[in-house]
């Protein structure tokens, strides 16, 4: 078979557009970024320098707001609850609590309805 005159053209209209598409991926992909302007970093260091006062003020404002710490009550042992006793229907209607470190404190109950009662 001879080679026709439109071979070679046939070559070129199909590798064509597969050197177009790999010159296309090839810029596309490796292009570095562009510096940013000056202007711009300013413009986001002045930006978070604002939010950082904001959140200073608003965390002054919190700590103002926030209630004192209650005062310790000397007659209350600190640590944990060992277990609670309830005694109702009796002389001494009460709620013992034992506590970890071998204290109890006993809170005088009363009943305020038909199956309510109130210790404390």
């Amino acid at each position: 078979m001879v080679p026709s005159a439109s071979t070679p053209s046939r070559v070129v209209s199909w590798c064509l557009p597969g050197i177009s598409l790999a010159t296309v991926l090839l810029t596309g992909c490796g292009g570095a970024k562009p510096p940013k302007n000056s202007g711009d970093q300013s413009l986001n260091h002045a930006a978070i320098e604002r939010l950082e006062l904001r959140i200073d003020q608003l965390e002054r404002q919190l700590k103002d707001q926030a209630p004192p710490s209650q005062e310790i009550d000397p007659k209350a042992p600190a640590g944990p609850i060992r277990s609670l006793t309830l005694r109702l229907g009796t002389d001494d209607d009460r709620l013992r609590l034992y506590w970890a470190d071998g204290q109890r404190s006993d809170l005088l109950c009363s009943q305020e309805g038909k199956g309510s009662w109130a210790c404390g």
